[in-house]
């Protein structure tokens, strides 16, 4: 079944389009703090389409990721009380109690692996809010751990170029249905 194909041929035209770059930002601010789609699906097929811009991309993408996050922040510092009742009741709950335990355990590091961690980066921006993390280490981690992971896409796209382009377009969907197995064993293996 090839639904993965039309969705990257879809964010390769994106990629292409004159405002992308505001689109990256916008999505990269939205998925820190409250989206659901990671800015990794608009920075991979920019980098592949202009590979000399994608260590700008990655940046731009690093900075309003972070600039998210600390709207996340926010969100869990002041509003979470609001928000606990709808949370509880989505698929982040657990996720975000998983989040605060490593809080508790870890801090700075727990958000500097949150940029890599398949738990979503939001969950961790409004328990960091929650748990009233110190600002200044939680702003440091993100952007080191954000930026680690956006200019490693970024580089691995533009070193790749047209290549890489080529094999994803031919992998795609594969790709995307092992994404999603991978994701549904990770939930089952969590959950028992």
């Amino acid at each position: 079944m090839k639904i993965f194909s039309p969705l990257y041929e879809r964010a390769l035209s994106w990629s292409r389009h004159p405002r992308a770059p505001w689109f990256l930002g916008g999505l990269s601010f939205a998925e820190s703090s409250f989206f659901p789609i990671p800015p990794d699906v608009m920075l991979a097929p920019m980098s592949l389409a202009n590979p000399r811009r994608a260590f700008h991309f990655a940046l731009l993408t690093t900075l309003a990721s972070v600039a998210g996050g600390l709207f996340g922040y926010l969100i869990g510092y002041f509003a979470f009380d609001a928000l606990e009742l709808w949370l509880r009741g989505t698929h982040y709950w657990a996720a975000y109690e998983q989040a605060v335990l490593w809080f508790k355990e870890w801090g700075f590091w727990a958000i500097f692996i949150a940029g890599f961690s398949p738990i979503p980066y939001k969950v961790f921006t409004i328990a960091a809010g929650v748990a009233s993390m110190a600002l200044l280490p939680f702003t440091l981690a993100s952007f080191v751990g954000r930026g680690a992971r956006f200019f490693l896409v970024a580089g691995l796209m533009a070193w790749g170029g047209e290549r890489m382009e080529g094999v994803l377009r031919t992998y795609v969907d594969r790709i995307g249905w092992a994404t999603v197995v991978a994701v549904v064993a990770g939930v089952v293996v969590y959950r028992f």
